[in-house]
């Protein structure tokens, strides 16, 4: 005999995450920081295990299809592409108009993007930037936020190809890494760079050590997420209280 049940009304808000398939990090940090009454879908998008300009680029052609991934009946309010470098290389406008492809309603995100619009509602324009990535992959993110009006104060890298390694970086590394890009008095602000890089345990106390706002790619595309869907995360440091 078939029971009764009830519908419960829809949630406050419908995410996605399309996450590299190599990523071991952006998910455990969004879903502590998206609220609760926000329904949070996370797909996976091929990427490569070592990371350079060339197999960056290659991801702009699996967007499309990683966007038709989602479940289907869902209608989003936002959906982000999470990889830092890979939207520098393939370029914002172009990330966008690939996720569109399935989803034209959804407002777009990507972590440069998010770190951008941070930085500015941060009122920070001379950064400390920290990337686990190769000096290739630096540059063109250095002059993606220079072509952008931020100056590049600082600058630090672990120089790790390997993803794998990336998201076993320690946070106490980071932390180091944050603390020394971010000591000089020319610095508004630390940004460390790549969604594989765990940092969520460290924004605050790295804000409390220089005295200046720390976040990461991470912290910016979840509070831009949350932001396009008209929700505020719970946001380590200086974003969160959902400027």
């Amino acid at each position: 005999m078939p029971l009764p049940y009830d519908l419960a009304p829809p949630r406050a808000a419908s995410l996605g995450l399309i996450v590299l398939e190599t990523d071991e990090t952006l998910e455990n940090e969004a879903r502590r920081a998206i609220p609760a009454e926000a329904s949070l879908h996370h797909t996976r998008i091929y990427s490569a295990p070592t990371v350079t300009p060339e197999t960056l680029g290659q991801m702009e052609a699996e967007l499309p299809h990683a966007a038709t991934t989602f479940p289907g009946h869902v209608t989003y309010d936002a959906i982000g592409y999470c990889c830092t470098s890979g939207a520098t290389v393939i370029g914002q406008d172009n990330v966008a108009a690939a996720i569109r492809t399935a989803h034209p309603g959804a407002k777009t995100t990507d972590p440069i993007t998010a770190v951008m619009a941070a930085l500015a509602a941060l009122g920070a324009k001379r950064i400390g930037l920290l990337t686990p990535y190769t000096l290739d992959v630096s540059a063109a993110m250095q002059a993606l936020l220079e072509a952008n009006r931020f100056e590049i104060a600082a600058f630090g890298a672990f120089e790790e190809a390997e993803e794998a390694k990336v998201a076993r970086i320690s946070e106490a590394s980071t932390l180091a890494a944050m603390l020394k890009v971010g000591s000089g008095a020319n610095v508004d602000a630390v940004f460390a760079s790549c969604t594989n890089l765990n940092t969520f345990g460290v924004i605050e106390e790295a804000e409390e050590a220089l005295g200046k706002p720390v976040i990461s790619s991470n912290s910016a595309l979840i509070w831009h997420l949350a932001r396009l869907g008209g929700l505020s995360a719970d946001i380590p440091g200086a974003l969160r209280d959902g400027r």
